[in-house]
């Protein structure tokens, strides 16, 4: 059965990357509000430059260094301001959807030398449990016929694809590098397949490693 979505309200935000019209939903799958930050225009218009962003407290709120969430998430709201017009999906999932509580957990695992994927598999959970049916029915509701996706994941690519959302280019977004997520950056690489620019990772991770 495929979710369904409503929108509850809308109310603008002025940021500093330029105005946007925030949205809340409800859905039939779960108590979770999911949102969705707007820029302009974007009822049937094709090539809309979309994020699809889970929820990272600690990168998004708390500025963490740990992981390139919060950069993620204010570059694609920098590009779409400068665009004049796109989405941002943000989706409460948090911690690639095991939680907050596991999330820290897996976050002590990964000081004794655990990766991102190890961490997750020790406390029980697949490597990345994130959903994407319901950021799929919000863009429908937005009547957002086709998608530029911000991201380096084609993972994400591919599940959006497969529910139906038309996806026409991937758009890289680098966040910067620092010796904090050097690592994590590495695993996503090399064991999550996500497009990323490693020379910098690399020369991070010798520099940090050497010290």
């Amino acid at each position: 059965m495929s979710v369904l979505v409503r929108q509850i309200v809308c109310a603008r935000i002025p940021t500093d990357y330029g105005a946007f019209q925030l949205c809340l939903y409800e859905n039939s799958k779960e108590d979770k509000e999911h949102l969705a930050l707007v820029a302009g225009e974007v009822a049937d218009q094709k090539n809309v430059l979309v994020r699809v962003h889970s929820e990272c407290f600690t990168g998004d709120v708390l500025g963490s260094r740990r992981c390139d969430c919060g950069d993620q998430l204010h570059g694609a709201m920098r590009m779409i301001g400068e665009a004049g017009q796109g989405v941002i999906v943000y989706l409460r999932q948090e911690g690639r959807g095991i939680g907050l509580l596991d999330k820290l957990r897996a976050y002590n695992l990964q000081d004794q030398g655990y990766d991102t994927v190890e961490a997750n598999l020790l406390l029980g959970h697949q490597a990345d449990e994130r959903e994407y049916d319901i950021a799929a029915a919000i863009l429908a509701d937005l009547r957002v016929r086709s998608i530029r996706l911000l991201t380096n994941n084609p993972d994400k690519v591919e599940r959006l694809t497969s529910l139906g959302v038309k996806v026409i280019e991937r758009v890289p977004i680098q966040a910067p590098v620092h010796p904090e997520n050097a690592f994590y950056l590495s695993t996503k690489a090399h064991r999550m397949r996500h497009h990323l620019d490693l020379r910098q990772v690399e020369i991070i991770a010798n520099r940090h490693g050497s010290n």
